[in-house]
């Protein structure tokens, strides 16, 4: 696909889901594709690799959230990989700080390497497990909004964000198509995290059938400070809600 025609596609694809880019946008857009596919040839960023497809899987897909971040907003992108949502969010709301965390160091510098060269620079990259950078007070309760993208079951993910967020802040989980019992199994989490599900909305990738469901949860209280637990626990031993006469805590 030659840069007119990714012009052509992003810009139309984006305008469907109402967000509006300018030329120098989609030359980010468009430099960014060609350094992920550059890079997917020796470390794992995507499967991805069909130039109309990541347009629309990747790029189109993270600006699906694009409506609920409000400027001056600090924004925080969890298990980030290839930098989805988080820098197409970031190319497209340069008054925005956006932080790109994740667990592998040879994402992070891709990620560090996409930010240099289309100057990006309202990014900033960090190799870090979330179990342990939520608990540094630098960065905990310290964003307005956390993203993440089909890291992990609502309720383990709700242990990942709700720390990084301020009281008054809120977390938008995307995720796919069925979301029923995922929801279910994460109202013990909002209970003792402090998140309170405000909105789920269903929304459809432009002339395609895929749908997605974005999952909006408002911070309402200060998250217990022994959360997030130690890496692989809330995997293990999520926050479920139980009916038994005393329901337990996720310890």
């Amino acid at each position: 696909m030659d840069i007119h025609s990714f012009y052509e596609n992003i810009k139309s694809q984006a305008e469907a889901i109402n967000v509006n880019l300018n030329n120098e946008m989609c030359e980010q857009f468009y430099y960014y594709m060609k350094l992920m596919l550059e890079w997917n040839e020796n470390i794992n960023l995507t499967a991805i690799i069909e130039e109309d497809e990541i347009i629309l899987k990747h790029f189109v897909d993270s600006l699906t959230i694009n409506k609920y971040i409000q400027t001056k907003n600090k924004v925080i992108d969890i298990g980030t990989g290839a930098g989805f949502p988080g820098m197409p969010l970031a190319i497209v709301n340069k008054e925005n700080k956006f932080t790109l965390l994740d667990s592998l160091n040879k994402r992070v510098k891709f990620l560090l390497q996409v930010k240099e060269d289309l100057k990006i620079d309202n990014v900033e990259a960090i190799h870090a497990r979330v179990e342990e950078f939520a608990k540094n007070e630098q960065y905990r309760e310290n964003y307005d909004i956390a993203t993440s993208r089909a890291v992990a079951k609502l309720n383990v993910l709700l242990e990942y964000m709700l720390p990084l967020v301020k009281v008054g802040g809120k977390c938008i989980c995307m995720k796919g198509s069925n979301i029923e019992e995922e929801v279910q199994q994460a109202q013990q989490s909002l209970k003792i995290l402090g998140g309170k599900i405000s909105k789920v909305d269903t929304i459809m990738l432009p002339k395609s059938d895929i749908s997605r469901n974005i999952i909006i949860v408002e911070k309402v209280e200060k998250t217990p400070a022994k959360y997030p637990r130690k890496a692989g626990v809330p995997v293990k031993e999520p926050c479920l809600l139980y009916t038994s006469p005393s329901p337990r805590d996720c310890s």
